[in-house]
């Protein structure tokens, strides 16, 4: 059996490595009709075991070909979920070590280095030494462990302890802001309704004079305000908030100020783009996605948090069966979120880091936005398609002249042709194109392909019409 284990990693690694060169040749949209891989699966599993050959060739027969490949160079779409070489062999010894680092006695080395890894990029990010971090599995929980800790400290730890009495909690996001702000108030109890979301001005970015309405309006009634969150980087365009007015109203009416810089995070690795950020450091939390736009498999979301008594006191339980003879000497990271279990993903950002180096790091950042610039211009120039907004980082949005139905049109055409992949919003109003230009192996000719294609079909649309 252990010489069928060995034959059985040597085959899985050898299609890793080819799957890593050969991704171009797949279609980027998975081409299988809904239903197709189901009817494929059996009702039951067998009931004696069956080889390694025949489940890893139903792998590529069954499975491949209902996979969109988000590592493909030509997948514009969303934001990537980027994987890299390092990330890969990291998550291989990851899985076969099996490390649950609840507490720093189940592996001590899981906690330590994550400790260090923070450390590294709360420098790298030129986030404040007063904040520390930790390393949560999406930005949608980071989020909600913020506005939990944010609840606690406005009523002393109250609801923990007694549930809501009534308390008349107020949390407020920008119209822009990610989905997860409004699942968060969900899942803590706070209610959709008690979220107000602040309109946006052409550009997407928060309205503060509105911001601070909405604050004075809420007092007046009674409520009691208590969380912002302000983005680096929305969804929809990577529009930032003006964080550092927010962060003038946070302290003016004692909120928690929470920024949502999950996508665009990254980009503070670059000195040049910090300037963007003004005010992000005056902010009691911050969450930063590794595992989108810095080359880290998901799930890894490195969260920053600046008081973090207030967060271990709100998550700490300490049953019998939990105790260690360490007891407070050690960092338990179990205390910090919203799971007991923990997977070791700082052994990841550890090989990336280490892998590419900063410099490799930055210059593959950098790369990603010349090529958007390009892409950019390539779309001012055409006669029949328009930037539809400001472009801050490497998400181009853009529309073809016309309506938003041809719009629509334009982007399934592509998709279907499994040549490239774009993702669509609405800015202003209107149907948006969005193309990220963020995957790891993405190249100039990738994009000049994307933008001929792009170019050849919004042509004809735009015949059709005339």
């Amino acid at each position: 059996m252990q010489d069928d284990y060995k034959a059985a990693i040597q085959l899985v690694s050898q299609w890793i490595a080819d799957y890593q060169d050969t991704v171009e040749s797949y279609p980027v949209l998975s081409q299988v009709k809904p239903g197709k891989v189901l009817s494929q699966l059996p009702l039951q599993p067998h009931r004696t075991s069956e080889s390694f050959e025949k489940i890893f060739t139903d792998f590529k027969s069954i499975i491949v070909p209902g996979i969109t490949h988000w590592q493909h160079p030509q997948f514009f779409g969303y934001f990537p979920a980027n994987s890299s070489p390092p990330s890969v062999l990291a998550e291989m010894l990851i899985a076969s070590m099996g490390v649950q680092g609840m507490s720093w006695a189940t592996s001590p080395a899981a906690t330590e280095l994550e400790i260090r890894v923070m450390e590294w990029l709360r420098d790298l990010f030129d986030i404040p030494s007063q904040f520390t971090g930790v390393i949560q599995d999406s930005a949608s929980s980071s989020t909600t462990i913020a506005m939990i800790v944010a609840r606690e400290k406005i009523t002393d730890f109250y609801i923990n302890e007694n549930g809501y009495m009534n308390h008349q909690l107020v949390a407020y996001c920008s119209e822009e802001a990610h989905s997860s702000v409004e699942k968060a108030a969900k899942i803590i109890g706070l209610g959709r309704k008690n979220l107000r979301k602040v309109p946006v001005n052409e550009q997407q970015e928060m309205d503060v004079s509105i911001l601070d309405q909405f604050i004075q309006e809420d007092i007046q009634s009674g409520k009691k305000p208590f969380f912002i969150t302000g983005v680096f980087g929305t969804t929809s365009s990577t529009a930032v908030d003006p964080l550092k007015g927010i962060s003038v109203l946070a302290k003016k009416y004692q909120l928690w100020f929470h920024v949502d810089a999950a996508y665009a995070g990254a980009a503070l690795m670059l000195p040049e783009m910090r300037v963007l950020a003004d005010g992000i450091n005056e902010a009691d939390s911050i969450v930063i996605n590794p595992h989108k736009w810095l080359f880290t498999t998901f799930d890894c979301s490195t969260f920053f948090i600046r008081d973090k008594e207030a967060l271990v006191r709100t998550f700490s339980l300490l049953p019998e069966y939990l105790k260690t003879p360490e007891g407070d000497s050690v960092t338990n990271f179990r205390d910090w979120g919203l799971g007991l279990g923990r997977r070791f993903r700082s052994l990841k950002l550890w090989f990336v880091i280490r892998w590419y180096g900063i410099d490799g790091l930055q210059k593959k950042l950098r790369t990603h936005i010349e090529m958007s610039q390009k892409l950019e211009s390539w779309i001012h120039e055409h006669p029949h398609f328009e930037v539809a907004a400001q472009r801050h980082f490497n998400l181009v949005c853009f529309r073809l002249k016309a309506s938003d139905a041809i719009n629509m049109q334009l982007m399934q055409t592509l998709n279907e042709s499994g040549h490239l992949f774009l993702t669509h919003t609405k800015l202003n109003g209107k149907v948006v194109l969005r193309m990220v230009v963020g995957q790891t192996d993405v190249q100039e000719r990738h994009i000049e392909d994307a933008w001929l294609r792009i170019g050849k079909i919004g042509e004809i649309l735009i015949q059709n019409i005339g």
